[in-house]
């Protein structure tokens, strides 16, 4: 039987020619739809046994820390399977050295997916997208010293976060000094990282520098809010994939609309409104049925359909942080 059971499984395990992986359409490089390369080909990994042991995996795989949430029924988007039934025990270092069966049939709408912590924050900006730059490095947050910080460094680390691009590079503690290490000095990028940690950088931890220096940035948001009479109330409008969309009011509440406000550095929510109070919007309505717990760092983690999984109109754009929000 011993005999039998191992046979069964080296069958079912992941081919050997799926040795990369890659996390899509999440809000940062930590999060997103799990994808496998097979035969040159990205595909998906089926939800079927989906759990918080077998996303760990990938987050340890992607290094990205601990995960914080394991998603199925493709709550970031449909897309082509590769994997089926993934069982990891928790102590492997790559997805594919789980056991699986194999090349999934499976529907493209079971696709799984992971939100980890992701190996850079920004912290004390005015809005999610804005802030002291902080690193994990050894499941320690530190920062990075502003010798040599420039704009592409800044625009590595909007992109890494999910935040588009870069519109100001701050040094000298702009936004406070940090604490604990400064684990990076003299970072070099050329732009086209998809990671801080993939940049050229002249030493790490050992250097001299102080908080004095803790470098900043501020993004691009992938949040705003439109024809408000201030910049705490109006339309809710979300970047995905470069293009600005609306959100469809079902099932929007104060909530959800707590999310935004805090996103958007406007304290807490007075009102949520429906039925395009501030007129109709344009473009794709990129999210429907919302429903968000309230402790989500961006409306983005929120729960949802997926992107642009709706039957909605614009005459249903909803609208936050009525007039103002509470400081």
């Amino acid at each position: 039987k011993g005999s039998l059971f191992h046979l069964m499984f080296s069958c079912f395990t992941i081919p050997t020619s799926t040795d990369k992986i890659r996390l899509m359409y999440g809000i940062n490089s930590c999060s997103g739809r799990v994808e496998v390369l097979y035969n040159g080909i990205w595909g998906t990994v089926c939800d079927d046994g989906w759990d918080l042991t077998d996303a760990a995996v990938v987050c340890r795989e992607m290094g990205c820390g601990d995960v914080i949430e394991a998603k199925s029924a493709a709550y970031f988007v449909p897309g082509q399977m590769w994997m089926n039934t993934v069982q990891c025990t928790g102590i492997e270092s790559t997805l594919k050295s789980c056991r699986s069966y194999g090349i999934a049939s499976c529907s493209s709408n079971k696709a799984a997916g992971v939100i980890c912590q992701p190996a850079v924050t920004l912290v004390n900006g005015t809005h999610s997208c804005s802030g002291r730059v902080e690193v994990r490095h050894n499941g320690i947050w530190g920062t990075v010293c502003d010798d040599g910080w420039d704009a592409s460094d800044a625009a590595v680390v909007c992109r890494e976060i999910g935040c588009g691009n870069a519109t100001e590079v701050k040094s000298a503690a702009y936004f406070g000094q940090g604490s604990g290490p400064v684990w990076m000095n003299n970072v070099s990028c050329n732009g086209t990282e998809s990671t801080l940690k993939n940049c050229v950088l002249s030493g790490r931890v050992r250097q001299n520098c102080s908080h004095e220096k803790d470098a900043g940035v501020i993004c691009g948001p992938k949040l705003r809010l439109q024809n408000g009479s201030s910049s705490c109330s109006g339309r809710v409008e979300v970047l995905h994939n470069g293009i600005w969309g609306t959100v469809c009011d079902d099932g929007w509440d104060l909530t959800d609309a707590a999310v935004v406000c805090r996103e958007m550095g406007c304290g807490d929510a007075i009102e949520a409104r429906k039925g395009a109070f501030f007129g109709n919007g344009s473009g794709p309505i990129w999210m429907n049925n919302v429903n968000c717990y309230g402790n989500e760092q961006t409306l983005k983690r929120c729960r949802s359909p997926g992107w642009d999984v709706q039957n909605c109109n614009h005459y249903k754009d909803l609208f936050d942080c009525m007039h103002s929000c509470v400081f």
